[in-house]
């Protein structure tokens, strides 16, 4: 019988994502009960371009030979919408319910493809986005409970992030994916500081450790997922990042309390089972291909 071997580097990265989207999640809900979004927005960002300093000043050549500075605008303004929705959710919803329905991600990336790349909608995907609707179902209930407003928004911060990920698909034919983080710190810095003076709120030194930790684990849980899916393959590294929604939901009760609702995981699973089994017949058809993904 043929073993699939675990790479220890590969899982111990993995590891450190999921660490690191909890810790984000943890440190953006207990910002949010100090500063508005935008404030907790462009402090994520203001950590990030600290961090990233010497990377900016070593590409600072090719940052004034942009060519596609007008696509990294607007794809930073799609991820900055849906970096502001996520977090709004994040604050409102159970975090459990957050994750969830952030999973539907690569559902809205294949319907996004095959309106705007024209790439083909095969039967696979079509069965993936079915499959994920009713995931949503599942965890949304309608008609048996209420919907919180913010779970909506929760989808349309994932649409964020596939348009986003549509977006850098055409970026990486021209930027490198340093290039791409850079402009990502740049330009939503001073979006997220415009936005927050209206409703500034000075930070309490309460604040700091969360907002270092936000802002570390903003770029430490896709540099750690990247790093995985160099040294690991893809099919082992998706099951593994399912795991978010089990530790998010035991974060969450013993954090804030927060129920542990049987639907919303047989939902997450049912939205992790399409977008699996649409990933592993895609990756059958083309077995040489290799998909970016970025957030």
């Amino acid at each position: 019988m043929h073993q699939v071997k675990l790479p220890s580097g590969g899982a111990l990265w993995m590891a450190a994502s999921l660490l690191s989207f909890i810790g984000m999640a943890v440190a953006a809900r207990e910002l949010s009960k100090f500063m508005s979004i935008f404030e907790i927005l462009f402090f994520r960002s203001l950590v990030g371009l600290i961090i990233i300093f010497p990377v900016i000043y070593q590409q600072r050549a090719k940052l004034k030979q942009a060519r596609d500075l007008g696509l990294q605008i607007g794809r930073n303004a799609v991820h900055f919408a849906g970096q502001y929705a996520w977090t709004i959710g994040v604050a409102s919803l159970p975090l459990v319910k957050v994750f969830a329905l952030e999973f539907t991600t690569p559902i809205w990336v294949s319907l996004l493809a095959f309106l705007f790349l024209k790439e083909k909608l095969s039967t696979a995907r079509v069965f993936g986005a079915i499959g994920g609707f009713l995931g949503v179902l599942v965890v949304l209930r309608p008609g048996l409970d209420s919907i919180e407003p913010a779970a909506f928004i929760v989808l349309l911060a994932a649409m964020g992030y596939a348009t986003s990920i549509i977006m850098v698909k055409k970026l990486t034919l021209t930027s490198s994916p340093a290039i791409i983080v850079i402009w990502m710190v740049l330009l939503q810095l001073p979006l997220g500081l415009g936005l927050s003076l209206a409703q500034w709120r000075t930070p309490t030194l309460a604040c700091i450790p969360w907002i270092l930790l936000l802002g570390i684990t903003g770029l430490s849980a896709h540099f750690a997922m990247a790093k995985a899916l160099s040294v690991m393959e893809a099919s082992i590294a998706i099951p593994i990042d399912f795991f978010r929604v089990p530790l998010i939901a035991v974060v969450g009760f013993f954090l804030y309390g927060e129920p542990l609702e049987i639907w919303v995981l047989v939902g997450a699973v049912i939205i992790f089972a399409s977008n699996y089994l649409t990933f592993r017949v895609e990756q059958k058809n083309m077995p040489s291909s290799t998909s970016p993904s970025s957030e």
